[in-house]
């Protein structure tokens, strides 16, 4: 019986101990064991900023000037980390994709048109130098960029241009440039490895102060008028890609860095 009741007194004397110490032991546990911290992946504004860019890519953000501040080292990562490269490859084996299912007519007419800056050019550097599109365009500092000719090309466009060439595409190139900046565009084109084009069209003295889509449907109406049957276009800006006799089918590229109307 005296054992029992000794017995008894130990039980509650250890069941005491155990409550006083726990807590010490409890700190020291967690002081021992670093347990996950679970935080958010992505921050508020870079959320943000993927809709941002999504609302301009589906052209759902028009006439939009600059790209907002908060977004610019949001920018910074999508082009430095390899992201935009993603982008543009996936959209141009989309382009190609099509390509290989036109039927060509082999009379040289069966065309795909190219725009020409952050479509086959990029001007990256120029815009790194200008807070990734976050500063108003000056038209005067980019003219005196590109006369400079030193713009490299996407590995994914010219892989695209090459493919096309391939199947027998004519390559018409498009762009906003003046006629003034021929040569240097010329040259700068094929210093990035891109050749063998059919035409390269430039903005002539009548084509000033005409909006981009006018100026582009224009030249691409008198394509149509000498028999070429645009099968694809490619370009960065919608403005490339829209207004009339425009292609079979159409591809964007990426470009959040600025908006041409």
């Amino acid at each position: 019986m005296a054992c029992s009741h000794n017995n008894t007194i130990w039980f509650f004397i250890l069941v005491l101990f155990t409550v006083l110490i726990s807590p010490v032991i409890s700190s020291r546990v967690s002081s021992l064991m670093k347990l996950p911290v679970i935080v958010e992946s992505r921050s508020s504004v870079d959320s943000y900023c993927d809709s941002w860019r999504l609302a301009v890519e589906t052209n759902n953000a028009v006439k939009w000037k600059v790209v907002p501040s908060n977004c610019v080292s949001y920018l910074e990562t999508y082009y430095s980390k390899g992201q935009f490269d993603k982008d543009y490859s996936l959209v141009a084996s989309y382009a190609l994709a099509f390509a290989k299912t036109v039927k060509m007519g082999g009379d040289g007419k069966d065309a795909w048109v190219f725009d020409v800056d952050e479509t086959l050019l990029s001007n990256l550097e120029y815009y790194k130098t200008h807070i990734y599109g976050a500063e108003p365009f000056n038209s005067k500092e980019f003219s005196e960029w590109v006369v400079q000719g030193t713009t490299p090309g996407y590995d994914a466009s010219l892989k695209l241009y090459e493919d096309l060439k391939k199947l027998g595409f004519t390559i018409i190139l498009l762009t906003g440039r003046d006629e003034a900046q021929r040569s240097v565009t010329e040259k700068n084109l094929k210093d990035a490895g891109y050749s063998g084009w059919d035409q390269l069209l430039l903005r002539g003295q009548e084509d000033q102060g005409k909006a981009a889509t006018e100026y582009k449907s224009e030249q691409r109406s008198r394509m149509v008028k000498k028999g070429f049957k645009l099968h694809g276009n490619t370009g960065d800006q919608w403005s490339d890609l829209q207004g009339f006799a425009v292609a079979d089918r159409s591809f964007k590229v990426p470009n959040p860095l600025y908006y041409i109307a």
